[in-house]
C-alpha cells in the first residue's frame, strides 16, 4: 500500500501538507495569503497532532490550516518521525514548490534565492533520513537574477547602427550595466534573443537578428561573461511587441532579450 504525503509552498510562507493513500488532491481554495494547509489522510489521531505541532511550532500557529484527516493506511517504519524531521527551518526557504513523500521516495520542488540554498536544503533532507529514502532534488533558483535583466532594460533599447550588428555608444553603455549581474549567475544559462521591425525581406531581418545577437554576446564574453553559458537566437520580425505601423512601434519592436535558463 503506497503512502503520500506533500508540503506545498506556493509562497515564501505558504504550505500545503497532504498524506492520503491515493492521488492527491491538494486543498487551498479556502487559505489566505501566507497560510500553510495541511490535507490528506492520516492512520490516527496521534500522527496527525505530531505533523501539525511541527508544522505550527515552524511556520506559527494562525498561519497553519488542519484539512488533514483520519483514515485506515499502512505506513513504513518511523514515517511520522521521518516526516517531522523534513519540516526543518530550511523549509521556510522554499517557494512555490512542493515535497512529496511517496513511500521511502522524497521529492522536493520549488523555487530557492540561490545555488547554495538549493543543495543545502536537499543535502539536509538526506542526512534527517535513512538510508532507505530516496531524495530527488528538483529545487531551481528563483527568476531573480531575470527580473534585475529585465529591471536594467526597463523600456530601454540595446541599439545597433541601422541595418547593422555594429553597436551604438548608448548600446553599450547597456551592455556595460547588464554585465555586472550576467557575471554573478555563475553556471546559469542566458539566451540571447535578437528581434527586428517588419522592414524589408523576412529573411534578412533574421540574419541582422542573429548578427546582432552574436554581436551582444561577443560584447559581453569580453566583459568576462562566460561565452560557454550565452547562447543567441534570431527571430527576424517574428515576435513583435508592438504595432510595425509606427515609427515608435518599429523602433521598439527592434530590441535584444535576454533569458536567464532556470
Amino acid at each position: 500500500m503506497r503512502y503520500f504525503f506533500f508540503f506545498s509552498l506556493f509562497i515564501s510562507i505558504s504550505l500545503n501538507v497532504c498524506a492520503q493513500l491515493s492521488k492527491p488532491v491538494l486543498a487551498t481554495a479556502n487559505a489566505r495569503p501566507g497560510q500553510i494547509v495541511a490535507t490528506g489522510t492520516v492512520p490516527d489521531e496521534g500522527s496527525k497532532s505530531q505533523i501539525l505541532g511541527k508544522l505550527r511550532e515552524l511556520y506559527g500557529t494562525e498561519n497553519v490550516l488542519d484539512q488533514i484527516n483520519i483514515g485506515p493506511s499502512v505506513l513504513p517504519a518511523n514515517w511520522t518521525s521521518n516526516v517531522q524531521k523534513l519540516i526543518a527551518p530550511n523549509l521556510k526557504l522554499i517557494s512555490k514548490g512542493q515535497i512529496k513523500i511517496d513511500g521511502t521516495v522524497v521529492s522536493v520542488r520549488g523555487e530557492v534565492a540561490n545555488e547554495a540554498q538549493r543543495q543545502q536544503i536537499a543535502s539536509e533532507i538526506a542526512s534527517n533520513l535513512n538510508s532507505t529514502y530516496t531524495v530527488n532534488n528538483a529545487l531551481r533558483v528563483s527568476a531573480a537574477e531575470q527580473s534585475i535583466l529585465d529591471g536594467i532594460l526597463a523600456n530601454r533599447i540595446v541599439e545597433f547602427e541601422t541595418g547593422r550588428s555594429t553597436l551604438t555608444p548608448s548600446g553599450v553603455a547597456i551592455l556595460d550595466e547588464l554585465a555586472v549581474p550576467l557575471l554573478k549567475l555563475k553556471n546559469k544559462r542566458v539566451e540571447v534573443i535578437g528581434n527586428t521591425d517588419n522592414q524589408g525581406l523576412r529573411a534578412s531581418n533574421v540574419a541582422l537578428s542573429i548578427a546582432r545577437a552574436e554581436a551582444v554576446k561577443s560584447y559581453l564574453a569580453n566583459k568576462g561573461v562566460p561565452a560557454d553559458l550565452i547562447s543567441v537566437l534570431g527571430q527576424g520580425p517574428d515576435r513583435p511587441i508592438t504595432t510595425n505601423e509606427t515609427v515608435e512601434g518599429r523602433a521598439r519592436n527592434r530590441r535584444i532579450e535576454f533569458r536567464v535558463s532556470q
